[in-house]
């Protein structure tokens, strides 16, 4: 540890392609996903010795599954790795993949650490169903059997009941909150696909996308160019039959994936001996009530900013995860000063996709990816998290 505050820098970020459930990354084992973009960030630094890796943080969602024992020490073993790197998992849902990003964050300013690979992996698809051990032996009666892909499972009867509706409904709360109706939302899905489309079309990511080996899956797989705003207006809600707005069409899908960045202090980067992406400024997370969770990010954002002494004004990039449209829409309506113009340049999830534990890493390397483009500017990334909590960040270059 030193007496100073040390620079990160974010020197590469890199993604997958984005599954959807049951699609191409289905047959894929989540810590084979992660050991994936594990090793293909560590190849893309070749000056850099992979011993000098200090730390791997992941962030995973589930934890249920085969992502079981800690997947982010099982991706350096299965990434080839020296054993001597160590790896850890870290869980705020929606946002795990940003919450690793930041311990890194955290790790190598306070001067733990010099190199630390960061980021978070999720399989929905395969995504296990568990069952309750029951209270006493040999139970007689039938036994209920949970899906761990989304949601809540098992909830504490303590736990006030509008705390607990689903996200769907809590995307409603904040429709009928805002005033947002079935078409606005509907034109913000269309928007992102259009985004999410072109980007794809023009290279935009090919900067960041590593494809899985022995996958055909050439880009993210839930971008429907075709949709439209007929295809999307003839969609029943999901959520509330009577009056409901929320539909599959302007909701984020169950998604696969895996993202990694490559952090480094001074020295970590000369060795690396490449020009960073960008630098982390300051990062924020606050709470919320469960049931407005959408709107986490309203109060992260501002706290961010506030720290990197920034304002919306000189916000050139902003990544901020899809996780509904109403819910993206609900922060945009407390964010007076933003310009939606800048925000998700090249779609965001309704389009890309969701896996629940990668996206904040990929929201992050988006962000310095899309600043390293520019040469210069100030990015934010930011999420809404399940069970009432949103988190930001703010990059620099």
């Amino acid at each position: 540890m030193t007496d100073r505050i040390r620079d990160v820098y974010i020197v590469d970020a890199v993604r997958t392609p984005v599954g959807k459930y049951g699609g191409a990354l289905a047959g894929v084992r989540p810590d084979d996903l992660a050991a994936h973009v594990v090793r293909s960030l560590v190849g893309r630094s070749p000056a850099l010795d992979p011993g000098r890796i200090d730390d791997v943080v992941l962030g995973n969602a589930n934890g249920a599954g085969e992502e079981n024992r800690n997947v982010a020490r099982m991706a350096v073993l299965l990434a080839g790795l020296p054993v001597s790197v160590p790896g850890a998992t870290v869980n705020r849902l929606c946002a795990s993949g940003m919450e690793a990003v930041v311990q890194a964050y955290r790790a190598i300013a306070l001067g733990d650490a010099s190199v630390v690979i960061a980021g978070g992996v999720e399989s929905m698809s395969r995504a296990p169903w568990v069952l309750p051990k029951p209270e006493r032996a040999f139970p007689a009666g039938h036994q209920e059997m949970y899906s761990t892909t989304l949601g809540w499972r098992m909830t504490n009867p303590a736990m006030p009941p509008q705390w607990t509706v689903s996200l769907g409904e809590g995307a409603e709360l904040i429709a009928e909150k805002h005033g947002i109706g079935r078409a606005e939302q509907d034109a913000f899905a269309l928007a992102s696909h259009e985004k999410a489309a072109r980007a794809w079309r023009e290279g935009a990511y090919a900067a960041e996308v590593v494809p899985v080996p022995g996958v055909s899956l050439a880009r993210d797989e839930s971008i429907r160019d075709a949709t439209s705003p007929d295809a999307l207006a003839a969609l029943k809600p999901a959520f509330r039959k009577d009056g409901g707005t929320v539909t599959a069409g302007n909701s984020s899908p169950l998604s696969d994936g895996a993202a990694a960045l490559l952090l480094c202090d001074e020295d970590g980067l000369r060795e690396t001996g490449r020009e960073p992406l960008a630098r982390v400024r300051s990062t924020a997370v606050t709470g919320i009530e469960p049931d407005l969770y959408g709107l986490g990010p309203v109060d992260a954002v501002r706290r961010a900013l506030a720290k990197a002494r920034r304002c919306f004004a000189e916000v050139t990039h902003f990544e901020l995860n899809e996780a509904f449209a109403a819910q993206a829409l609900g922060c945009f309506a407390e964010w007076p000063d933003l310009d939606p113009g800048i925000v998700n340049p090249r779609g965001g999830a309704i389009a890309v996709g969701h896996p629940l534990g990668c996206s904040g890493a990929r929201l992050t390397g988006a962000v310095a990816h899309q600043l390293a483009a520019a040469g210069s500017g100030t990015g934010l990334a930011a999420l809404c998290i399940g069970v009432g909590q949103g988190q930001a960040l703010v990059l620099e270059r």
